[in-house]
């Protein structure tokens, strides 16, 4: 029979795998107290949360959760990188760190309900931030409309110009005058 404290520690893995829509795992390995409080706040900052657990309480932790099974990369020196909403920015800040600190590496994670190798994991860091596809969004749709604006302008636009060169064509034949 387990030990309580273990099957609280699970219930505790389940509580953040609920509130989370996905986690990275890390390697935080020779990383230093500083360095990895360090990281907890960009982590944190970033919308995520990082947590450490013992890998087989997470295994039985993703099993209960009904979630995809990555034990093969559930070796070693684990943290959970749990996110509630982008997992963009989480993987952005963890790609960061990893690039600053050159200790810690993504091992993989999972994203909407799939498991995901370090690549794919990667690759979420690469992507662009929910903001930056706003605003993409907003120079896409507002392009055509910049451009109806335009042609719209043109009559009254050319109008003013011809009213414009006319009077000065009057102005001018006054004076010769």
């Amino acid at each position: 029979m387990p030990a309580q404290s273990k099957i609280d520690m699970v219930q505790k893995i389940n509580e953040s795998l609920d509130a989370s829509k996905g986690l990275f795992v890390v390697d935080y390995r020779g990383l230093t107290v500083k360095e990895s409080q360090a990281l907890r706040r960009s982590v944190r900052e970033a919308g995520g949360d990082m947590k450490v657990y013992k890998n087989n309480l997470m295994k039985i932790a993703l099993n209960d959760a009904q979630m995809p099974a990555i034990d093969d990369i559930l070796v070693g020196t684990c943290a959970y990188v749990f996110y509630e909403n982008d997992p963009v920015e989480v993987a952005k800040a963890l790609k960061n760190a990893a690039k600053d600190l050159g200790k810690l590496e993504i091992l993989g994670g999972i994203a909407d309900g799939v498991a995901l190798d370090a690549a794919a994991a990667k690759a979420y860091a690469d992507l662009p931030s929910r903001e930056e596809l706003l605003a993409q969004l907003v120079y896409v749709v507002a392009s055509p409309l910049r451009g109806i604006a335009s042609v719209c302008a043109g009559p009254a636009r050319g109008l003013a110009t011809a009213l414009s060169q006319l009077a000065e064509q009057k102005e001018g034949g006054q004076a010769a005058a």
